[in-house]
């Protein structure tokens, strides 16, 4: 019905903010700024959400949450704290040895090994190692993982499965390990080790504000006093700063601006709404600036797919890949 009077509505009735009147129970929900009708439904995290009576009803299912590295040193935690450090050593990821240096009895370590990928002091992934009581390695040169050492009686905690561009390691600890046999790393992890991991992937309390914990159990806010407490060997060098590769290599910066302006077009427009793109967007900038030693599409195309990988956590699937544009040979990996 239309409103009346000035734009007054009838008892029992609400604008609709289009110069009509609703019942209230007619009204939208808000998710990050877009309006849903009442009946539509939503993902949040691995729950659905439905809007009946102006409100949200979520299911209530436990979420696995997800760290990820990818690139040139692009971190974020399990918190959802983005932040970037290039270091030369490895690191420990996420472990759950969080007691007084570390000490105490835990079940699970991942740690990854950096090494430089471009002339600027540009680093990547190289390697990850897993411990479970068997440690497995997964070298970035030959894609491949190895078995360093097996359990007892034979029986193994995990197993490896390829998904597509991926291969992922499923553990029966509650751990779930994603590589892309190039330098990008997705750790998911079960809701029963929240607020007891540690390492450059946070603590996963669900507040971002102290994820920069080091391995002594001090909160800083400075990231490469947090970053480099997390080596695993002490003879390795600390980091001591980040460089703007683009500066470095100023040539390369248009040719970077145009390929990563993809992540802000209207191809991706369905997922702005649910993921900031303009920090995936500068990564990508800085990382094809940076990779200037080859494989520098292989650089933007990695940036590309952290941002359409963060999309397909919320259920967003976007096609982005074209023949000329970071293409996949489907039937290969089919």
């Amino acid at each position: 019905t239309h409103c009346v009077s000035g734009c007054v509505c009838p008892h029992n009735k609400v604008l609709d903010g289009k110069g009509g009147c609703i019942a209230p129970e007619d009204c939208p929900c808000v998710h990050n700024g877009n309006f849903y009708n009442p009946g539509e439904s939503i993902r949040v995290g691995c729950n659905n959400c439905t809007c009946r009576n102006r409100k949200w009803h979520c299911s209530q299912e436990p979420c696995l949450e997800t760290c990820s590295v990818y690139g040139d040193g692009h971190y974020t935690t399990f918190d959802g704290k983005r932040f970037d450090f290039e270091g030369d050593c490895e690191y420990v990821l996420v472990q759950n040895y969080c007691g007084q240096q570390g000490t105490n009895q835990g079940t699970f370590r991942v740690i990854t090994e950096n090494i430089p990928c471009g002339t600027t002091g540009t680093t990547c992934s190289k390697s990850i190692k897993v411990f479970l009581g068997v440690s497995i390695c997964f070298n970035k040169c030959d894609g491949q993982s190895e078995v360093i050492q097996r359990a007892p009686g034979g029986k193994m905690p995990f197993q490896i499965r390829s998904m597509g561009i991926y291969l992922v390691v499923d553990t029966t600890v509650g751990l779930i390990l994603m590589w892309d046999k190039k330098t990008s790393i997705f750790i998911k992890l079960s809701p029963s080790f929240e607020g007891h991991v540690c390492g450059l992937c946070g603590n996963y309390d669900g507040n971002g504000n102290n994820d920069f914990t080091t391995r002594s159990q001090s909160v800083v806010g400075n990231v490469l006093e947090f970053a480099n407490s997390w080596k695993v060997s002490s003879s390795c060098p600390s980091a001591n700063g980040t460089k703007d590769p683009c500066s470095a290599n100023p040539y390369r910066k248009a040719w970077a601006q145009k390929q990563c302006s993809i992540i802000t077009s209207e191809v991706f427009a369905k997922c702005h709404s649910q993921v900031e793109p303009n920090e995936y967007y500068q990564a990508c900038v800085d990382d094809a600036c940076a990779c200037d030693t080859g494989g520098d599409c292989e650089c933007f195309c990695t940036a590309v797919a952290a941002y359409a990988q963060a999309c397909n956590e919320l259920d967003i699937c976007i096609s982005w890949r074209t023949p000329s544009i970071c293409p996949l040979f489907c039937d290969y990996y089919n």
